[in-house]
Order: structure tokens, then sequence, then C-alpha cells
């Protein structure tokens, strides 16, 4: 049986458009379905995504082609507040911008609510979300079950609010201007090709950012192909949600 891994489109805004579509014509080119992480509110200087309608065309012409759009945050910054662990990993894991993971039930029930209306009122159905830098409190995963989200991600897993199993599926990503650049570049490809070979299902995370490294664009695009020259089958995270255990 082919393993599946997941293919994400990080950040994705006006301010980001232009990443945005260099990272779909390498993945339309390779027949490679991805989740689009839509961040709806003012995000990197730019306009919200629903006011942009160019982008706004662009991800419905996306949709067509078989990729998914899902939530990611409503404006991918930091929210003041919570202990001093939490803000200690926020900026460890997340740069400061895990929006989500210091929310009471009400306050990530009311920001979830922003993003879905503003990509509503751009005609775009979601039933996912991937909080900023997977970090989810408990209070933002209470707020999603009671919303009606279908699933959200954390680092190791893809976790079904619609009463299925988790399912443990590591995401590689890189971290561009970080230490060890390099070698975390060359690891991702290492464990992508274990991942495939061994069967394990697994996560493959892109960011913007990693576009401006040629050598992290080339070693993301190295490890979807050796992937699919493993035999694994892309998919989204709808499709693998929507088709339930095997």
């Amino acid at each position: 049986m082919s393993v599946e891994f997941v293919v994400s489109v990080h950040d994705v805004a006006p301010a980001t458009g232009g990443e945005t579509a260099e990272w779909l014509a390498a993945l339309d080119a390779r027949g490679v379905p991805c989740t689009l992480l839509l961040i709806p509110g003012p995000y990197g200087g730019g306009p919200r995504l629903a006011e942009d309608r160019r982008l706004v065309a662009c991800l419905h012409e996306a949709a067509e082609r078989g990729h998914e759009l899902s939530l990611h945050g409503f404006r991918h910054e930091g929210v003041p507040g919570g202990p001093p662990w939490r803000n200690a990993v926020n900026q460890v894991l997340a740069r400061g911008a895990g929006e989500f993971w210091s929310l009471t039930t009400e306050h990530a029930a009311e920001l979830l609510r922003q993003g879905l209306a503003e990509l509503n009122g751009a005609g775009m159905d979601v039933v996912g979300f991937t909080p900023p830098g997977w970090l989810a409190s408990p209070g933002t995963r209470r707020a999603l079950a009671s919303l009606g989200f279908a699933y959200w991600t954390s680092h190791l897993a893809v976790h079904d609010l619609t009463g299925g199993p988790s399912r443990r599926m590591p995401a590689l990503s890189h971290r561009p201007g970080g230490a060890g650049e390099r070698t975390g570049a060359r690891l991702m490809v290492a464990a992508a090709r274990f991942f495939a070979r061994t069967g394990t299902p697994f996560r493959i995370a892109l960011h913007p950012a990693d576009l401006a490294r040629p050598g992290l664009r080339e070693a993301a695009l190295e490890a979807i192909d050796l992937a699919l020259a493993a035999g694994g089958r892309p998919v989204t995270y709808r499709s693998l949600i929507e088709r339930g255990p095997r």
C-alpha cells in the first residue's frame, strides 16, 4: 500500500501572493494537490485576503484543480497574554507568531468566526484549521470543535474533529535564517525518503520565505519528488479526513 503524504502551502495572503503562485506552479507541474493555508486578516503589511481580487480568483482556480483551502489563523501574529512558559514556547517554535497558543475558548472562537466570515464572504468554504506554528491552546481546540471544523493540525498529527482517530503524521518544515538551516534542509530530504520507503505517513510544509533561499526551495521539491518516486500518494487534509481511517 502506498504511503500518503500531505503538502501544505503556508501563510497565503495578499503579501505573499507571488510566492503562493510559485509554489502552486511547482506542485501543479508534479500533479501534487496541496492544502493552502489562508490568512484572511491583514498580514505582512498587505490588505485583507478578500480585498485582493486577483488572489481570490487564483485561489478559486486552485480549488477547482484539486487543491484545498484551509484556515491558518486570522492575522498570524502573537496575541498578548498567557503564562511565561507558553510565551517562551511561542518564541522558540513560532517566532512569536503563535496567535492561538494562549487563547481562551471565547477569544479563540471570536477570531475563528472572524476568519470564517472573511473567507465565506469571498466564496471560500473551509473545514480545517492549522494554527500558526502548529500551536493551539486547549481553549482553541474546544472552540474548533464547537464551530464545526472537521480537523485541525499540530506538528506531529492531524486531529479529526468528526469522531475519527487522530493520525500521526510528522511535519517536515524549513526554518529560513535559523541555526542549522543547511543541515535542516538535508534532513528534510532524508526524512521524506525514509518515511516514503517505510510507509510512514508524513507532511511537507512549504513557506513563502523558503523561496528566498534557493537551497531550501530545491530541498523541499527534492523531498516531494523522492516521495513520489518511492510510490507516495499526495493527498489534502480534507480528503484524508473525508475518506476516514483505512
